[in-house]
């Protein structure tokens, strides 16, 4: 008999991760995917473009899914499925607060309830403690190099936490790996990110290189890849769209679009960004890239795992083309480690068949709070927001957000405490330029007319 796990996600970023970790597993598992409806849940057309590249060709699992065979279901109607179809496990691929919600109530409300497999979708080094927090009581925890089990057991140690963590090669690589190239490559490929770098200036610098290379390039496209159009949802909340920095200037071979990343690194000469997941796309693809650090390298940034890998540089570099191949000695302890290495899918089994003994360990919540039914009203609130249509919802909100405001005020009044983090729209000095923009690299491509990758 098949073993059944049922996925659920909400935003474009954990609808990739969680269909394409599903396509990873044995084909003794029988996997469905369901959408839970958030502020952020992924559009018809974002989860079109998650699902398609998701699974290499012949995997078993999730292949046929299109955004369209993805069901949108409301918190409680997802919760009840799961009570009533005793799935062997859950994975809730979604964001920190709505996994928070979701895997309580998988805890609470299901009797005999399945195994829970939780994760983050992307480049999750350095290690966050909220992280770990909000997922607390999941059995396994996915994350995707040596490097991240190492940082984020230490950071559970530290904090008294008994998180099981799992190792799986980022899944969406194994598509990325077997897609090929075009036949003529005729783009520059710039991975837009909601939050990095956060301020406006620093966004509108990058809209301006990416123009200047626009221009030093008239032959090539040099595509401005973002994940959502105005009015769709993302994982991460963006302030300033690059699309409306677009320079008034600015070069017709300078274009805004959206899509799969795979298919755009297919006719991609070259990559940049600073610091999106994609550039391991690009690095499975085999296409040159270009990890930006004229912000700086730091953890707020997201970058600090780039360091030695030789793609570091700056935007001098990106407006003379000049890309970089990865080194190879960074490769093994950074998601690009052996497939034989991978566990997660043996924990995986190994927890189910605990379950079944009725010998599954209880995980207990690491939120303590006075409150009881109604603040993990609260919290569902904050987390759901107008999709919470519990009257009790609506009470602690009413009861809690005064409190809130009263709190925030009174933190704002203590004595500023001045933390040691890089500013992200401070452009590097030529000193710390030469000791980013000029590491040991794995090898440069320098696109200049006619440049073309072989596929």
């Amino acid at each position: 008999m098949p073993r059944r796990i049922l996925g659920i996600v909400d935003s474009d970023s954990f609808v990739k991760w969680g269909a394409s970790l599903l396509s990873t597993l044995p084909p003794d598992w029988e996997t469905s995917l369901v959408a839970v409806n958030t502020a952020a849940t992924a559009s018809d057309a974002q989860l079109a473009s998650a699902l398609r590249g998701s699974t290499a060709p012949g995997e078993p699992a999730l292949r046929s899914l299109d955004g369209t065979e993805v069901e949108r279901l409301p918190r409680a109607e997802i919760i009840d499925r799961v009570r009533r179809q005793q799935p062997d496990a859950v994975l809730v691929a979604t964001r920190g607060p709505i996994a928070e919600v979701l895997i309580d109530e998988l805890v609470r409300r299901v009797p005999r309830r399945p195994v829970i497999v939780t994760g983050l979708p992307g480049i999750s080094t350095p290690a966050k403690w909220k992280g770990l927090f909000l997922r607390a009581q999941a059995d396994l925890f996915v994350l995707h190099s040596h490097r991240e089990i190492r940082e984020y057991r230490t950071l559970a140690a530290a904090h008294d936490m008994t998180h099981r963590f799992g190792l799986s090669t980022l899944p969406f690589l194994h598509a990325a790996r077997s897609i090929r190239g075009a036949e003529h490559r005729d783009s520059i490929v710039f991975a837009a990110q909601p939050t990095v770098p956060a301020g406006i200036e620093a966004r509108r610098m990058l809209m301006g290189w990416l123009a200047e290379t626009a221009r030093a390039h008239p032959h090539l496209r040099v595509v401005v890849k973002i994940r959502a159009t105005s009015g769709e949802g993302q994982t991460h909340k963006e302030r300033h769209p690059f699309p409306d920095l677009m320079p008034e200037d600015a070069p017709s071979n300078l274009v805004v679009e959206t899509g799969s990343m795979g298919d755009h690194l297919a006719r991609a000469v070259g990559f940049v960004t600073v610091s999106s997941t994609a550039t391991l796309e690009a690095i499975a693809q085999d296409v040159p890239a270009l990890v930006l650090a004229d912000f700086g390298v730091s953890g707020k940034l997201i970058n600090e795992v780039f360091m030695g890998s030789g793609l570091l540089g700056t935007s001098r570099d990106l407006v003379a083309g000049r890309f970089k191949r990865v080194i190879d000695g960074w490769r093994e302890d950074n998601y690009f480690h052996p497939s034989a290495d991978d566990d997660w899918a043996q924990q995986l089994q190994m927890l189910v068949a605990l379950r079944e003994g009725q010998r599954l360990p209880v995980r207990h919540a690491v939120r303590i709070s006075r409150g009881g039914p109604l603040r993990r009203a609260w919290e569902r609130k904050r987390a759901f927001g107008q999709h919470d249509h519990s009257a009790i919802g609506y009470v602690a909100l009413a009861v809690g957000t005064p409190l809130r405001i009263a709190r925030n005020a009174a933190y704002a009044a203590l004595p500023h405490v001045s933390r040691a983090e890089p500013v992200d729209t401070l452009l590097l000095s030529e000193s710390d330029e030469a000791a980013y923009g000029e590491q040991p690299s794995g090898g440069e491509t320098l696109v200049t007319p006619g440049t073309h990758v072989a596929a």
